[in-house]
């Protein structure tokens, strides 16, 4: 009897298998059927090269390509442990390690080229600095998301950097030249009234300035709801919007809940804002797991949603184009699922993603903020304890056979 029971358990076992099987092989087959394409990546291991002086990463979270194709990243140097940092102690306690300078540069080969920032004379230096950019004219802007309790370090709450509501020490985003030279800041520590005041900022998360305007759109932020927009030479006023090109609203919504109806408003933190050739800025409102996209102007044209069911930090980080002509495609960080996601940018539907939670080349702890260069490779950050930078190199369009490629590990060379 025992036996029958055995042999009957695995041929149900082995029913279900094929059963699932089969539906894979499917969906498989239904891609493959639709000749869809998409871009193709693997990661470069050995990119970039060892820094100097045991210089290491703490939360890594910004990245921006210049014109040069140089990568740019920033990073948390307050948010390394103290056993990391043995080698910058008073007395020194050993012969590593310490915390590398906040900005770095690299070339294409992975070489650190140039590194700077931190306070100094005539602007405030964030308490805990968020994102950077690197302008058409070469122009390095960075963002903050430090609170005003002490100023030693932003209070975590359950989302990344993410503070409550009040006083921010980093209501500021600040523009230096490509070697450091400070040449402007747009509102004053701890100065915010909230997300309709147009001379601060509050917590402001990205920067990106459009070539043809010379406007400064940023995404604004952990502690406001809002995209605001400035004169990138002056740091005027242009104009600003909420969700659905609303009046910002700074009302506590709640806690996330992916079956209750949409939000009107952005969550905290509005994560990113990037503007495509063809004048459609798109917003990353992360915590509502959406994509909102804008006329240069605040008109809104049109939404969609990527893993409502997340919860945690929100599946959309951060944005980035392809290189294409046509700029074909986004591609996302979601680090909370730790995938790089390849969206269609006509339909705003996802076509694949690589990636996977992991410590290992190609897998991701949270990343964090991503960008392109002109050749189409993908540079991604991670912030936490991910503490890295990492590069995935274009090997062109290829037919998408799996909506999760996991990790995209180099092929052996023929």
């Amino acid at each position: 009897m025992k036996r029958k029971l055995t042999i009957g358990a695995a041929l149900v076992a082995l029913v279900v298998a094929l059963g699932v099987g089969a539906v894979v092989l499917q969906k498989r087959a239904a891609v493959q059927a639709a000749g869809i394409q998409a871009p193709r990546f693997e990661v470069d291991p050995m990119w970039p090269k060892p820094l100097p002086n045991h210089w290491i990463l703490g939360m890594t979270i910004g990245v921006s390509v210049d014109a040069q194709d140089h990568i740019w990243i920033i990073h948390r140097q307050g948010s390394l442990d103290l056993k990391e940092t043995y080698s910058q102690q008073n007395p020194v306690a050993g012969d590593c390690c310490a915390a590398a300078p906040p900005i770095l540069e690299f070339d294409e080969a992975g070489n650190l080229i140039g590194h700077w920032g931190g306070p100094g004379p005539g602007y405030d230096w964030p308490v805990s600095p968020h994102g950077i950019t690197v302008d058409y004219q070469g122009n390095v802007w960075i963002g903050g998301n430090g609170n005003g309790k002490g100023g030693s370090g932003p209070v975590v709450d359950k989302v990344e950097g993410h503070v409550d509501p009040g006083a921010y020490h980093d209501s500021m985003i600040l523009k230096f030249t490509r070697a450091g030279k400070f040449l402007m800041q747009i509102g004053k520590a701890g100065a915010s009234k909230g997300s309709n005041d147009i001379a601060n900022l509050r917590g402001p998360a990205k920067m990106w300035v459009d070539p043809k305007t010379n406007e400064l759109y940023v995404a604004d932020g952990y502690g406001n709801k809002r995209v605001i927009v400035f004169d990138a030479d002056t740091g005027k006023y242009k104009r600003h919007w909420g969700a659905y090109g609303h009046k910002p609203d700074d009302t506590d919504p709640g806690a996330y809940n992916p079956d209750a109806p949409h939000d009107q408003q952005f969550r905290s933190p509005v994560h990113c804002a990037v503007l495509s050739d063809d004048n459609l800025l798109y917003v990353c409102d992360r915590l509502n797991d959406r994509i909102q996209v804008f006329k240069p102007d605040g008109t809104f044209l049109r939404e969609s949603f990527f893993y409502p069911k997340t919860l945690g930090d929100g599946s959309i980080f951060d944005l980035a184009f392809s290189k294409d002509p046509q700029q074909k495609y986004l591609y996302a960080s979601d680090g909370t699922n730790q995938k790089v996601h390849i969206i269609d940018r006509e339909t705003l539907e996802v076509l694949t993603s690589f990636g996977g939670g992991g410590r290992q080349p190609g897998e991701f702890y949270a990343v964090h903020s991503i960008a392109t260069d002109s050749k189409g490779n993908i540079f991604t950050t991670e912030t936490y304890h991910g503490q890295r930078v990492q590069k995935f190199v274009y090997k062109g369009l290829a037919p998408v056979t799996t909506l999760d490629q996991g990790v995209v590990w180099p092929k052996p060379s023929e």
